[in-house]
């Protein structure tokens, strides 16, 4: 079978590489144009770009795919099925028509649930137990097409953005490996999504990540982990931004006012919130590097009583 893949981050490189490895013939890539990156603003290309062209495959870059100059080019590249995994543009219904197979989509997570551009962060944010990824026949609604195959990934309390994205990447590549065959053979089963039990996994925004010590404890150490490692959560102390890297919650046997410290230890403090408090074990300094917060509080010394707002 010949495939165009598209992708653009390091979650579709996962995919991108088993399909390699396992010997299927992948006529073109196609991702993001190179984009500005990081505070000089140098050029960088996707992750996908990079791992093509480290494999000698041709590499498509359109600003946008739905032009007719694009569509033309797509025509170009023999393709039995287009495999997409967060590419970052919407396919137009010619697209979607255009290779045998049609194109499919890994999702990261349990569709109906999740549907959207941050479903590894939000199933965190909310509290999930689990999630996992979803192979799913792509049509022109959003993450709405029928589902071909699941594969369910446990979520640790634990976790972070960071860890669970890297095992939903890994999960995603071995499902698509063994859904590919059932595609090709017409043994694949479709099913159509019950949009009662979907939900939106709305875009993170930098704001999101301030945290407000009024709301609960389990709250706020959920999203601490569902926004880290981008955007971060943080706060301010004396005026100045401090990112909040790692928590958990806290055992203390004491009360305060939100987001005032309880207690000082060598390798964390603690901070009450509206029910129950943090441990704080990690921060980002403004302007500094992330560290424990035993090398904090070499540099930055912290009392019992002071507030975090």
């Amino acid at each position: 079978m010949k495939i165009v893949f598209m992708g653009t981050p390091d979650f579709s490189v996962g995919a991108l590489k088993a399909l390699v490895e396992g010997g299927y013939e992948v006529t073109a890539v196609v991702t993001q144009p190179d984009r500005p990156k990081g505070r000089g603003k140098a050029v960088v290309c996707s992750p996908v770009k990079e791992y093509a062209l480290s494999q000698g495959i041709h590499v498509f870059q359109p600003e946008k795919i739905k032009t007719p100059e694009a569509v033309a080019e797509l025509r170009t590249f023999e393709a039995d099925l287009f495999v997409v995994a967060a590419f970052g543009q919407i396919l137009s219904s010619e697209i979607l028509h255009m290779p045998r197979f049609g194109c499919v989509n890994i999702h990261a997570s349990l569709l109906p649930k999740y549907r959207g551009a941050a479903p590894i962060q939000w199933s965190i944010i909310d509290g999930e137990k689990e999630t996992g990824v979803t192979i799913m026949q792509m049509d022109e609604g959003l993450d709405t097409g029928d589902m071909l195959t699941k594969r369910i990934v446990p979520i640790l309390d634990t976790d972070t953005a960071d860890t669970l994205h890297d095992k939903l990447m890994e999960a995603g590549a071995s499902l698509l490996m063994e859904t590919i065959p059932l595609i090709e053979n017409g043994t694949v089963t479709r099913t159509k999504q019950d949009d009662t039990k979907s939900c939106y996994a709305k875009m993170l925004k930098k704001e999101m990540g301030r945290l407000d010590f009024a709301k609960e404890a389990v709250t706020l150490e959920r999203l601490i982990r569902g926004l880290n490692s981008w955007p971060g959560t943080y706060t301010t102390l004396g005026g100045r931004t401090l990112k909040i890297r790692e928590a958990k919650l806290s055992t203390i046997d004491r009360k305060g006012q939100p987001g005032e410290v309880l207690a000082v230890t060598k390798d964390a403090f603690h901070v009450a919130c509206g029910k129950g408090a943090l441990q704080i074990t990690a921060v980002q300094p403004e302007g500094k590097r992330a560290m424990a917060v035993h090398d904090y509080l070499l540099g930055y010394p912290l009392r019992e009583g002071e507030r975090l707002q």
